[in-house]
């Protein structure tokens, strides 16, 4: 084990690799519950998603082990399945299957790049305020999601959206779960988003609002979307647009999870390059590969294994513990898919926060900077669309800097970008 990890090489040890994926999971066991429901108002097989989503998350830590030897979980990622379930395939009416050949096929474009030189010229490309921008409108839109599943912003005739039923049981008893996880994680306890998640579909039973029908069980069948996807459908013209946003998102997370978790574990090189990028990189692509044909939306690295590294994670065995973890969470699939939507709203709400805070690191005092940063978040929930959003950021970016004189700061790739988003944005109409 500590040839294969390199053990003492990193300072580390089997037991503080073992705690640090032990902390990780719980820090991200969220997803266990949350994926399936989201998969669910695609239309996808409840049960199935569950188990997809365990063997997404369990194979995909597996290549970060083996293939990066770092201490990055992944698990199919919060937004990328929101954009799946309600913008693709709620909003554009995509079937589920060809939603998830568009994931593979992004999966396909990612590795490839991530085999190529074109990897670096494309990540280094695009500018720190569009990537904290995308982050934290990709946490509005779950923002959104989140109040809506609650119960608390509904739709509404003349102001677009109005408040819910605030007294109803449902509201309150989201609203006291989000509360409850806020203090929990204030108070530094592990697994605290799953903690609160539990409590809150607790007090739902007397209320009829939650009905669980055990906790352990065998785990239920993958046949209703074990390799479902429509590749034939996803290579269509009109899907070029979907490829490329899950293809954009799923590049720029991984990028900013990367850079941000090697820092915290000091594995970044002094000229702040990732060693062993391209491989780190080439395990989030096979996750999402993987993740379509097992029947999940896009596999990612999960910045939530910061808690991890924190507790002492240096190496693959700490991933690798946490995909044994998910393996072993597939027998709780009564749990999982019984809790109500009521329970798990609280927890996107309070993702949602987590990734606004990217705002923070924003260049304020610079406007060709922060502006277009700030109305791609905007539009993304406005929209309802992350991929509009993302369009709108770049083509602002490119057009702000070309007025205010600045054209030779834009690099070639936010051009390219820029000018792909307004040829489909002509092309469609939106």
């Amino acid at each position: 084990m500590d040839r294969l990890f390199r053990l003492a090489e990193n300072g580390t040890t089997p037991r503080t690799e073992l705690v640090a994926g032990l902390t990780t999971f719980l820090t991200m066991a969220y997803i266990i519950v949350i994926n399936p429901q989201i998969m669910a108002a695609a239309g996808i097989d409840a049960g199935a998603a569950f188990v997809a989503t365990c063997l997404a998350a369990a194979i995909g830590c597996a290549l970060m082990a083996f293939l990066a030897n770092y201490p990055i979980a992944l698990a199919p990622g919060m937004g990328l399945n929101a954009y799946f379930a309600f913008a693709v395939v709620g909003g554009m009416g995509v079937s589920w299957q060809v939603a998830l050949g568009a994931v593979f096929l992004s999966g396909i474009i990612f590795f490839l790049v991530s085999l190529a030189g074109f990897r670096e010229w494309l990540i280094n490309g695009i500018p720190i305020s569009l990537k904290l921008g995308i982050a934290a409108g990709i946490g509005f839109f779950l923002g959104l999601i989140g109040l809506k599943n609650l119960g608390l912003v509904v739709a509404h005739p003349a102001t677009l959206v109005g408040m819910g039923r605030i007294g109803s049981a449902p509201v309150l008893i989201g609203c006291a779960g989000f509360v409850l996880i806020a203090g929990l994680v204030a108070r530094r306890v592990p697994g605290a988003i799953v903690i609160g998640i539990l409590l809150t579909a607790l007090a739902g039973i007397p209320f009829g609002l939650t009905n669980f029908n055990g906790i352990v069980s065998a785990p239920p069948s993958l046949a209703p979307t074990f390799l479902q996807m429509d590749l034939a459908g996803a290579v269509s013209l009109g899907l070029a647009g979907i490829v490329f946003t899950f293809f954009m998102v799923d590049l720029l997370d991984n990028a900013g999870t990367l850079i941000a978790t090697t820092h915290r574990a000091g594995l970044m090189r002094p000229d702040g390059t990732v060693p062993r990028l391209g491989r780190a990189l080439m395990a989030d692509s096979g996750g999402a590969m993987i993740g379509a044909v097992l029947g999940t939306s896009t596999t990612v690295s999960y910045i939530e294994s910061a808690a991890g590294i924190q507790a002492g994670g240096r190496t693959g065995l700490t991933a690798l513990t946490v995909g044994i973890l998910f393996l072993l969470a597939l027998f709780l699939a009564p749990l999982a898919t019984a809790i109500p939507a009521f329970a798990t709203a609280p927890a996107l709400v309070f993702v949602a926060c987590l990734m606004a805070h990217s705002l923070r690191d924003l260049a304020w005092d610079e406007p060709t900077e922060y502006l277009p940063a700030i109305l791609g978040a905007i539009a993304m929930p406005f929209t309802f669309s992350i991929a509009t959003g993302i369009g709108i950021a770049f083509i602002a970016y490119a057009l702000i800097k070309l007025v205010a004189g600045r054209a030779g700061d834009v690099h070639g790739a936010v051009w390219l970008i820029a000018a792909l988003s307004a040829a489909k944005f002509a092309l469609s109409g939106g």
